[in-house]
């Protein structure tokens, strides 16, 4: 099995194409531990088709992973990981179809969730904070304390989403690694943010050693 990432950026479709890839594209410049996901539940099915082969065509080429969210069928067909939404498929149904070396993330808001992911290569626990990309979110934010007892209680590495910046990655010892969206997409210098919660990243690691 590949090593796990410890950096996940989301795509949020809502950017202009071209200023979303280029974000993504100096992103990846953090090194290989940056992965990307493609979530944009509102596409059709072959615009999340042709998006996917755009990411995967960016990924693949520096080496860096792809995760698909939550179609099975694409991230088989782009070569990708493969996210399960909360309440989906569990990775129990779809891990037998996976190809080897494939990772399955899940995602996980509670304690009844994070139940649920047995089998999971990683789990992406929100939100941490109140998410900078859907301001309409009306869930509670976890905090710290409600991100380190889902983490701990999970049978696999937690990644912080929601809200997660370099700053407020430095209070979560626990996470294995952080997933975002517009903390890097929105920036200015979306590379050097990326090395800045790889960092911090890495200083979790150490904490937790």
């Amino acid at each position: 099995m590949p090593a796990l990432p410890r950096l996940i950026v989301i795509t949020d479709w809502r950017i202009p194409r071209a200023r979303l890839l280029t974000a993504l594209e100096r992103a990846l410049e953090a090194g290989p531990e940056v992965a990307v996901q493609h979530r944009h539940p509102e596409a059709p099915a072959r615009a999340f088709l042709e998006e996917a082969r755009l990411l995967a065509a960016l990924c693949h080429a520096r080496g860096n992973p792809l995760f698909v969210n939550g179609r099975l069928d694409v991230a088989l067909l782009v070569g990708a990981h493969l996210h399960l939404p909360a309440r989906g498929l569990t990775v129990e149904e779809v891990r037998p179809h996976l190809p080897a070396g494939c990772q399955v993330s899940v995602a996980v808001h509670d304690a009844q969730e994070a139940r649920l992911a047995r089998g999971a290569d990683l789990a992406l626990v929100s939100p941490v904070y109140a998410p900078g990309s859907k301001p309409a979110d009306t869930r509670p934010p976890l905090g710290p304390e409600g991100f380190q007892a889902l983490a701990v209680s999970l049978p696999c590495p937690a990644f912080a989403l929601g809200g997660v910046t370099p700053e407020r990655a430095a209070g979560l010892p626990v996470a294995h690694g952080f997933a975002v969206i517009s903390a890097v997409l929105e920036a200015e210098e979306p590379a050097a943010v990326a090395r800045a919660l790889l960092r911090a990243s890495a200083h979790s690691s150490q904490s937790r050693q």
